[in-house]
């Protein structure tokens, strides 16, 4: 399915604030950028880079005032998911170099800690697809999906602990469980079709049968219709921005439409 989906961000700045965006999908597996477009009001300079995960990063100076930025992609998405239940687990030692920065513990995902849960939940499944699908099942069935439980300092080890939490906070939970199996797993926000109420999205992505499976633990079934904006360790690593200064959020409205 082609969508078309963006976001339209207002900020108040007191002074000239240097931002990161990280706001433009990337063409590849399982989606086709056909057309953008990015507007900045006022205008100014910028710059774009590619992060350490391959992601798309812009880099600029808000002016003090108000400012607004407005992003749009039409991009064709996969209608599925790939589901592959007899994907195997992958020892550590025949990982691909780069994956395995995706077994560590890191800010939000407490893995070394969340072992004994992790077993508990998996049992005497057989290692690989299988586990991350059980490690997915009970988090939508024992979390509860609610807004304004936790802020941007809420962690993997709350969470389990709360029982509550919104989309990054069933990734952060995944995530950690899955590297504690020693299954690499990372983190993803973007768009998802039909998505209520709208808003962007995270999910999280583990590694088995030599090569990434997406898996979200805020959908009873496996939903296709995903745009993908960023990956990262967690959410530190794929803020939609980034600023190094004194700036406010005003307003912020996203959409996704066929």
């Amino acid at each position: 399915m082609r969508l078309e989906a963006g976001c339209q961000i207002q900020y108040e700045a007191s002074a000239s604030t240097p931002v990161i965006f990280m706001l433009r999908p990337r063409s590849g597996y399982g989606q086709w950028v056909v057309r953008e477009e990015y507007l900045l009001q006022p205008s100014v300079s910028v710059v774009e880079f590619t992060d350490t995960y391959g992601n798309l990063c812009q880099r600029l100076v808000v002016p003090p005032g108000t400012f607004e930025v407005q992003f749009t992609a039409q991009v064709e998405t996969a209608d599925e998911i790939d589901v592959e239940p007899e994907a195997e687990y992958v020892s550590v030692e025949n990982l691909p170099d780069g994956v395995l920065q995706f077994l560590l513990p890191s800010r939000y995902c407490q893995s070394d800690q969340l072992g004994g849960l992790a077993t508990d939940i998996v049992g005497e499944i057989i290692p690989g697809y299988q586990q991350v699908e059980a490690i997915r099942a009970w988090i939508q069935s024992h979390i509860e999906y609610q807004y304004g439980t936790s802020d941007s300092s809420t962690t993997a080890m709350d969470t389990a602990s709360s029982r509550v939490g919104v989309c990054r906070d069933f990734a952060h939970l995944g995530m950690s469980l899955c590297r504690s199996l020693n299954i690499p797993a990372r983190m993803v926000v973007g768009y998802l079709y039909q998505l209520e109420p709208m808003d962007l999205h995270a999910w999280f992505e583990a590694y088995v049968g030599d090569r990434w499976y997406t898996f979200d633990a805020t959908q009873k079934e496996p939903r296709g219709n995903r745009i993908v904006l960023a990956y990262g360790r967690d959410a530190a690593d794929v803020a939609l921005s980034t600023q190094f200064g004194p700036m406010q959020l005003l307003n912020m409205k996203v959409w996704v439409n066929a």
